[in-house]
């Protein structure tokens, strides 16, 4: 496989705004953003909307915005994206998976 090959991903993130001004819209053009950042490109986004947790970590935030973004880009995509986001507090959770 070449260095330049494109892969094709779908992440899913709990965003978290309480508190904030950001609507879950502007959270996730955020999110884009950061896609587009480490060479990634976005190519749907469904809103999966508000769902509760199956194990509830903290009982102030017992359920959380989930969005799935579909996405293509290079293999070292997924952890620069993870690391970009981790300081982000309204990205609660990202999960990457290779679709």
């Amino acid at each position: 496989m070449s260095a330049t090959a494109t892969r094709n991903y779908l992440a899913t993130f709990i965003l978290d705004n309480r508190g904030k001004e950001e609507s879950v819209d502007q959270i996730v053009d955020v999110v884009k953003a950061e896609i587009a950042a480490v060479s990634g490109t976005v190519s749907a986004v469904e809103n999966l909307g508000l769902r509760d947790f199956a194990r509830v970590t903290d009982s102030k935030f017992p359920a959380g915005n989930y969005v799935q973004i579909k996405f293509s880009g290079p293999p070292t995509a997924p952890a620069a994206l993870k690391e970009r986001l981790r300081l982000n507090h309204s990205v609660y959770r990202t999960l990457v998976q290779v679709a």
